[in-house]
């Protein structure tokens, strides 16, 4: 006589996808190590700028239009500095912009003055470019742009909607 077991001897299809845990938090992403160090550089940047500003200041003529350029570049580098930090998303797109001006705006700087002599200006403007090639690099390195654009990755595979999903 057959046994007449319980249990089938059919093995039960699997999904060969894991099953939603549910009851675990998802995982807050840690902050790279390089992303303190770029939100540094950006304020150096925005330090950089500041000090243009300033350069430019004349008692007699008080805010000159020059003045308000180096002045919202330092507001600039400032805010993506922070924005950096927090992992907010167009931080780094922000501090490459404003390192990139920066850079070039010192740059133009540096050249005019060695083709004026060189001297304590031109090594002046040498030391000023520190900041903002350094901040350029940190800022376009892959884990400060996963970080400050981490939202991106969130998103489905096939877009807003479904693959299978179409009108």
């Amino acid at each position: 006589m057959p046994s007449s077991s319980s249990r089938s001897r059919v093995p039960t299809r699997r999904s060969p996808r894991p099953a939603p845990r549910t009851g675990i938090a998802a995982a807050v992403p840690e902050r790279p190590l390089v992303v303190p160090f770029a939100a540094v550089f950006g304020l150096l940047v925005g330090l950089v700028n500041g000090y243009l500003a300033w350069l430019m200041w004349t008692p007699e003529v008080g805010w000159d239009w020059l003045m308000v350029v180096p002045a919202l570049l330092a507001v600039l580098a400032v805010v993506a500095a922070a924005a950096v930090f927090w992992g907010r998303r167009p931080g780094w797109a922000l501090l490459a912009a404003a390192a990139g001006l920066t850079l070039l705006a010192v740059l133009a700087l540096a050249v005019l003055f060695a083709l004026l002599g060189g001297g304590q200006a031109f090594w002046s403007a040498v030391l000023l470019l520190v900041a903002p090639v350094v901040a350029l690099s940190l800022a376009l390195r892959r884990p400060v742009r996963e970080w400050t654009g981490h939202a991106a990755a969130n998103r489905p595979p096939g877009g807003r909607r479904a693959a299978g999903s179409a009108r």
